[in-house]
C-alpha cells in the first residue's frame, strides 16, 4: 500500500513540475497566439507562487516536501513500478545543489519578468494595460 501511495506522490510531484515548467511556455505561446486565458490572474498568481515556493526552498536549503513524502513511503529496497522508474528519470538528476538553486531562482525571475511582458488581466476581469 505504501508503494502505491509513494507512486501517487511521485505523480503529483511530476504534475507540479509540469505546471511550473509548462506554465511559462504556455503563457508565452498563448500570448503570441492571442489566448486570453493565459492572462488569467489566478492562473498566473498560482504559477508565480509555485516557482517562488520552489526557489525559496532551494535558497533556504529545504528539501521538497513531496520528495520527502515519497522517500518516507517507499522502502528504499523496494522495486519501483514502471511508471515510477520513468518519472524518476525525468524529475531527478545527480547535480550539485547549487546548480538546482541557480536554475530555480533564474526560472523564478523569468516567471516574474513575464508578469511585465505578458501582463495578467486585472482581477476584475478588465484587460491589462
Amino acid at each position: 500500500m505504501s508503494a502505491l501511495l509513494a507512486d501517487v506522490v511521485l505523480v503529483v510531484h511530476f504534475l507540479f513540475v509540469a505546471f511550473v515548467v509548462g506554465g511559462l511556455a504556455v503563457v508565452w505561446i498563448g500570448a503570441a497566439a492571442g489566448w486570453r486565458w493565459v492572462r488569467n490572474f489566478w492562473f498566473r498568481a498560482a504559477h508565480l507562487a509555485a516557482i517562488a515556493f520552489v526557489a525559496g526552498e532551494a535558497l533556504l536549503g529545504i528539501w521538497c516536501p513531496l520528495t520527502i513524502w515519497e522517500d518516507a513511503l517507499r522502502n528504499v529496497h523496494e522495486e519501483k513500478s514502471f511508471i515510477a522508474r520513468w518519472i524518476h528519470r525525468v524529475l531527478f538528476y545527480d547535480f550539485p545543489g547549487w546548480v538546482f538553486t541557480t536554475a530555480y531562482v533564474a526560472f523564478a525571475l523569468a516567471v516574474a519578468a513575464t508578469w511585465y511582458f505578458v501582463r495578467p488581466a486585472r482581477r476584475s476581469g478588465a484587460p491589462a494595460p
